[in-house]
């Protein structure tokens, strides 16, 4: 087995995931990514005829995002001979997608290949596999609920109150819009255009500075409503979350201030080993350690970072305390609450420039946005090493420990 080393990192701004006033959403999803794969390619001087594979994470590979949106995104930036492969993980499918492009590498198969992940939370079909009528007889196994629903459950057995969740939150806003004022995401993010060459979005547009835990205090919580919606005809989504807690008096403390917002938005990482980054004059800024994907309890839906996590710092012999920094997806507050307190990660080296509460969380892109985010900070810190994790329905999450060069 070989290094993987990753050359480089790139992403959109993350833009409002709503037709109607979001920036990127009038853009086709293989326009916003291949603006990416070209911005890389142009970067570092990649010769496209080497990239031997895209592979691309999206959590929603229908509507204009179906059909292969890796390989068709590839050939809208020109790479021709570039195999192109989508990864549907759910949230996690980009930080699949780079797993699969490491462990390509790190066998021999390849020597250049790029990852990423694309998703239009904009768009109006966002097929939801909890709520398939079709699948009664999954249900009968596993009664998958909301999954803001999961979070309230996971926050009311773990002892997270509303002060706890959106303390959290408003420190993530601080933290996100003192990143942006001080252009630490600048290094990564690639102005994205329309057809017409005007700019379309050049910085992230879902931030609200200004945010305050009194200001999270006036609004309610929304998941508490959920519990009388129906999920299809046969059931609502309370008479499904009884099926796994009959008994348990759920405290709703998330609402849309404290979890994470949704985005249009894409990034791609250009992965080699280290034979080929010699022979063609690549620098490389960071190497592949270890990397995880486990699956748990697909009712709880977020709690698996925990033991993704310990089996990739596992994996490569490394502990918490050999870890400068995390980036625990923000899907919900309690996430990255919990991962906290479960591993004994202290929140000043944990999402230090805010997540996905005051950025905003596109789905299929957003593994592979953190870890760049994670490596510009690395380097702006001049640390080492650092691990990213996300939670992804169905109670799946990968996990990817990475260390600079």
């Amino acid at each position: 087995m070989q290094e993987v080393w990753i050359i480089d990192t790139a992403r959109s701004p993350r833009g409002l995931g709503r037709a109607d006033k979001g920036s990127l959403a009038t853009l086709h999803p293989q326009r916003l990514l291949s603006q990416i794969l070209v911005a890389l390619k142009e970067r570092n001087h990649l010769t496209t005829e080497h990239i031997e594979h895209v592979i691309v994470g999206c959590g929603n590979p229908a509507g204009t995002q179906r059909g292969d949106i890796a390989r068709m995104s590839a050939l809208d930036a020109g790479w021709l001979h570039s195999s192109g492969t989508t990864v549907d993980h759910f949230c996690g499918s980009s930080l699949m997608a780079t797993q699969f492009g490491a462990n390509c590498i790190a066998t021999g198969q390849h020597d250049l290949v790029v990852t990423g992940g694309i998703e239009m939370m904009s768009l109006p079909d966002k097929p939801n596999f909890a709520t398939d009528q079709h699948n009664l007889h999954l249900r009968e196994k596993h009664p998958i609920t909301a999954v803001g629903i999961s979070a309230d459950v996971i926050a009311t057995e773990e002892g997270f109150g509303r002060d706890d969740v959106d303390a959290f939150a408003a420190e993530s806003q601080k933290r996100a819009v003192s990143a942006i004022s001080s252009g630490y995401f600048t290094q990564s993010i690639i102005p994205i255009y329309h057809e017409d060459g005007s700019i379309a979005l050049s910085e992230d547009e879902y931030p609200r500075a200004g945010t305050t835990t009194d200001s999270l205090g006036q609004l309610k919580p929304v998941f508490a409503d959920f519990l009388n919606y129906p999920m299809d005809d046969t059931h609502t989504f309370g008479e499904v979350a009884r099926m796994k807690w009959p008994d348990l008096e759920i405290d709703h403390v998330h609402h849309a201030g404290n979890s994470s917002g949704i985005v249009d938005g894409a990034a791609a990482l250009i992965l080699s080993s280290p034979d080929y980054a010699r022979a063609h004059g690549l620098q490389p800024r960071a190497r592949i350690l270890a990397s995880a994907s486990v699956a748990g309890s697909p009712e709880y839906n977020l709690n698996e970072p925990v033991p993704s996590a310990r089996k990739a710092l596992a994996q490569c012999g490394l502990n918490v305390a050999d870890m400068d920094l995390f980036e625990v997806n923000e899907a919900f507050a309690v996430v990255p609450l919990r991962f906290m307190k479960r591993m004994d990660v202290d929140h000043s080296k944990l999402n230090v420039n805010g997540g996905a509460i005051a950025l905003g969380h596109p789905i299929g892109a957003t593994g592979a946005i953190l870890i760049g985010t994670l490596l510009d900070e690395l380097e702006r810190r001049n640390q080492e090493r650092g691990l990213v994790t996300l939670c992804a329905a169905g109670g799946l999450a990968p996990s990817m420990i990475i260390e600079r060069l």
